[in-house]
């Protein structure tokens, strides 16, 4: 048996965007299509081969040490965007305000997928699921300055809702309406022993 197992889970792309430099504005500017490379989206902030090491992997390096870039894209859901959106007393959460390169529609508890699932898109473009992105303050600014009193319960409502950073496995293109077909790792959940 393959070590990754293809299932019926498919994802449609609802929206996609680029951030073109996080430390002046967080918003993603919506796209069309893309091309997906080695790199990630083109002039993607996020996007290269290797990146900084941040807080997110303190335990491991000393912040800005050199390490692979598993960041390359923020990809969220449709269904969880509407989750958090309730929870923050909103209409909706502009995928925009959070800095997302993705939105699909379809796979429930995305936010969940274990890592090293693949999303494929129709020309056979892969990305690979590094982790839960864990909801931080920075979208808060950019949601209290669209709505303001609104900001501050982000992150509250975006814990364990915020979608999933992925980095591109093989290179291809992605457009909105396209179909992504989710594959997972064939393994039992890790269970640690005392």
């Amino acid at each position: 048996m393959p070590a990754l197992t293809s299932t019926e889970h498919t994802a449609r792309i609802t929206w996609l965007g680029r951030v073109a430099d996080s430390t002046a504005d967080l918003r993603s500017a919506s796209l069309q299509d893309t091309a997906l490379t080695f790199a990630g989206m083109p002039g993607e902030f996020h996007g290269g081969e290797t990146r900084p090491a941040c807080s997110r992997v303190a335990a491991l390096y000393p912040r800005g040490t050199v390490i692979a870039n598993t960041r390359q894209l923020s990809i969220v859901s449709t269904e969880e965007l509407a989750q958090i959106a309730q929870d923050m007393g909103l209409e909706a959460l502009d995928p925009r305000w959070i800095g997302a390169s993705m939105v699909v529609e379809g796979i429930a508890d995305f936010s969940h997928l274990p890592p090293s699932s693949r999303l494929q898109g129709p020309d056979g473009a892969s990305m690979v699921v590094d982790m839960q992105n864990r909801p931080c303050l920075l979208p808060a600014k950019v949601i209290e300055a669209e709505c303001p009193g609104k900001g501050r319960a982000f992150k509250r409502a975006a814990e364990g809702r915020r979608g999933v950073t992925a980095w591109v496995e093989r290179e291809g293109r992605l457009a909105l309406g396209d179909t992504v077909r989710l594959f997972i790792p064939d393994q039992r959940a890790w269970a640690l022993q005392g």
